[in-house]
């Protein structure tokens, strides 16, 4: 809810609280709309908040006051940390920003044109399994673009970048 409207409460549960979950479903919806870098800077903004949490772990939600300089989150009171559908907003947002599609049957990776936020200049992963194959990447970040080197390829599996 936004909080010009009437019945916005930052510190209520469903009328002003942050959900990394749902700002991660936001975020995906963003980057499948091609705007990827207003996705990315969801990446950043729940980033930013992880730095104020115990061992950098997303809690279920947290309080919807304004960012306050040198200040973390005002964490709900309730709130259960760790949180499953939290600890994924993560790897959902950055397949978002990626562009990343498993095609399992095809036994195909493929990236659409793969942004990272600011905050990120190098992502590896590490034993990604498409079928029977697996593979280890590098992203990198560049000025204008990001640069996908396959570290190693163990079976049949193609990777795709689309611009």
């Amino acid at each position: 809810m936004a909080a010009q409207e009437a019945r916005y409460n930052p510190m209520s549960y469903h009328n002003g609280s942050v959900w990394p979950h749902d700002n991660a479903l936001i975020g995906a919806g963003l980057a499948r709309s091609g705007l990827k870098n207003e996705a990315a800077k969801v990446v950043t903004a729940l980033f930013d908040a992880s730095l104020f949490f115990e061992l950098h772990r997303l809690p279920e939600l947290f309080c919807g006051f304004a960012r306050r300089a040198g200040e973390g989150p005002t964490l709900y009171p309730v709130a259960c940390a760790p949180q499953a559908w939290a600890a994924g907003a993560a790897f959902l947002l950055l397949q978002a920003c990626l562009g990343l599609r498993v095609l399992g049957f095809e036994r195909k990776l493929m990236f659409s044109g793969p942004v990272l936020p600011e905050f990120l200049e190098q992502v590896t992963i590490r034993n990604l399994r498409i079928g029977e194959a697996c593979v280890d990447l590098s992203i990198t970040r560049n000025k204008e673009d990001v640069r996908i080197d396959v570290l190693r390829k163990q079976g049949d599996v193609k990777i795709v970048v689309v611009e």
